[in-house]
């Protein structure tokens, strides 16, 4: 899962991105509304935070405008404000989940839970094949035993097991896992390819991610892959 977070105090940000980071999440950080606006119009993100406060346009004028662009994408504001006419403004502009500064570390990571929760717990988890991948616990499963997944090893076979058959180009597992601005060169894609091939065939999986030459990968059934 991927998340975008707005907030014009750089330190914060970075704490935030670290902190999004080390709970399997992958995150970017901008700093004012107008930026927010448009790294979301990309439409590669989850989840948005939205500062209230924040220069060249503000978290609430932000919001106005994400949903009028007709984005449902769900919204967490936070600011140093914890006046009710504040909640309300926000709350009624769109947003899904209010935290006031200072937070604890474990409301905001249950907030963004609330806000991504499926209406069900089995949702939980994800089934294809033999293989089970718990989005709670990041535990890769089989019959014959589990593995619990690294960060961006998680967030790839998520991708892989919410649309199995779907193939997804380098570019657009770059893009959800590591962002418009990493570092990373585009191998590191058939590196995280290779870790979870291995892992699935140490459970003795019935599924493979499959290697479309030039076109990208998918997960398919065992008896479905090239020779």
């Amino acid at each position: 899962m991927r998340i975008l977070i707005a907030e014009d105090e750089r330190p914060l940000a970075k704490v935030l991105v670290k902190l999004l980071e080390k709970n399997n999440y992958s995150a970017d950080a901008v700093h004012n509304g107008e930026d927010a606006l448009a790294y979301l119009d990309g439409g590669n993100y989850d989840v948005a935070i939205f500062d209230v406060m924040m220069p060249k346009m503000d978290g609430i004028t932000a919001l106005k405008k994400l949903r009028a662009s007709g984005s449902q994408i769900p919204v967490l504001m936070l600011t140093a404000k914890s006046e009710v006419d504040d909640m309300v403004q926000g709350l009624d502009s769109g947003a899904n989940y209010y935290l006031t500064k200072p937070f604890h570390t474990k409301s905001l990571l249950a907030a963004i839970r609330a806000i991504t929760r499926t209406q069900t717990e089995v949702d939980t988890k994800l089934s294809f094949g033999n293989i089970t991948l718990d989005r709670a616990t990041f535990e890769l499963s089989s019959p014959t035993g589990s593995f619990r997944l690294a960060n961006k090893e998680f967030q790839m076979l998520e991708i892989f097991m919410a649309n199995p058959h779907h193939i997804f180009s380098a570019e657009r597992l770059m893009e959800k896992i590591w962002g418009y601005d990493t570092d990373a060169e585009i191998n590191v894609v058939w590196v995280y390819v290779s870790y979870l091939r291995k892992k699935l065939t140490a459970l003795h999986a019935d599924i493979v991610i499959k290697v479309s030459r030039n076109i990208g990968y998918a997960l398919e059934a065992a008896d479905d892959k090239e020779a």
